[in-house]
């Protein structure tokens, strides 16, 4: 019998896994560093999308990489029980950066978008829920991030900077950029984006520097930390 069609996703996930990692520096690709017995860098910054499907969502991810991230394609496997998983090649007609790998997911994502970095993991008792939690806020200006603190003028010049303010308890983004030059007016930086599918076009600008970021007014999740894994640790 042919088997049934996969079932139209809740939300999609851009999960880019087509780098070099060249800071890395390590004879693997970063996001299968082990952090733990069995358990990846991969695995912890795929938490908070395991928690969308055992939450009842169907979840598409569809997966950006080159021929030398076989390894990544193949440790994916043991999500295939869990998400909607679908492998594009990074598409050398667009960027070779981030922006293009979110070009090159973009025509295969249905529905919300998320964001979601491979060497990205959120701490903190909330992280695993902050995910929904932001995809629930995304209809209020059509973006929300999960986002941490960050009071180093250094760390903000090397990722996704936000002016974050807080009013009756209520965090909203009042402007973004991707490593600002000058960091003086930013206090914060996002893990993850999500956006309505009318908004997420525009994902790559996200993270193209100098572009007009469209993060400006999004709602804002704050967790208790964010740790990049863009260097090779014990």
């Amino acid at each position: 019998m042919p088997r049934s069609s996969a079932p139209i996703p809740d939300v999609s996930i851009i999960l880019p896994c087509a780098g070099f990692g060249t800071r890395f520096s390590a004879p693997y690709s970063k996001e299968l560093h082990s952090l733990a017995p069995g358990v990846t860098v991969l695995d912890r910054s795929l938490e908070a999308v395991v928690h969308l499907a055992e939450s009842g969502l169907n979840v598409r991810v569809v997966v950006v990489f080159r021929a030398h991230k076989l390894d990544t394609v193949s440790y994916l496997a043991r999500y295939a029980e869990t998400f909607q998983m679908v492998f594009v090649y990074q598409d050398d007609a667009f960027e070779s950066g981030l922006d293009g790998a979110i070009r090159s997911a973009l025509p295969m994502t249905q529905g919300p978008v998320a964001l979601v970095l491979p060497d990205i993991v959120l701490t903190g008792a909330d992280s695993a829920g902050s995910l929904l939690a932001a995809l629930q806020r995304i209809a209020e200006t059509g973006w929300s991030v999960v986002a941490t603190e960050e009071p180093d003028p250094d760390a903000l010049r090397q990722v996704g900077a936000l002016a974050v303010v807080e009013e009756n308890g209520v965090a909203t983004v009042r402007s973004a950029a991707e490593k600002p030059s000058d960091p003086s007016d930013f206090n914060a930086f996002w893990g993850m984006v999500t956006a309505t599918e009318e908004q997420a076009h525009r994902l790559p600008d996200v993270v193209s520097k100098g572009a007009d970021n469209p993060l400006t007014g999004a709602a804002a999740l704050m967790v208790q930390g964010i740790v990049n894994y863009n260097t090779a640790v014990g």
